[in-house]
């Protein structure tokens, strides 16, 4: 059986991330590329607003959800 990562099953997201996610990669790599950075930090995501993995909306906090569309959204400037 040959082995393959579990990100490669994983859906590169579209659009811009809101301004308020954050993770490890990103302050590692200094830039919020799910495709390019996807092999660095551990994938924990938290919102700079609520400082917690739960969003103002109360909604979870990750790169598929914080994006437009979403009640607490704002756009990179």
């Amino acid at each position: 059986m040959a082995y393959f990562k579990s990100t490669d099953e994983l859906e590169v997201i579209q659009g811009p991330a809101c301004i308020h996610l954050r993770s490890k990669g990103m302050y590692i790599t200094g830039r919020m590329d799910p495709h390019e950075d996807a092999e660095i930090g551990d994938g924990y995501c938290w919102c700079n607003r609520t400082q917690n993995v739960l969003g103002p909306d109360d909604g979870l906090v990750d790169r598929p959800q914080c994006q437009a569309g979403r009640e607490c959204y704002q756009e990179v400037l």
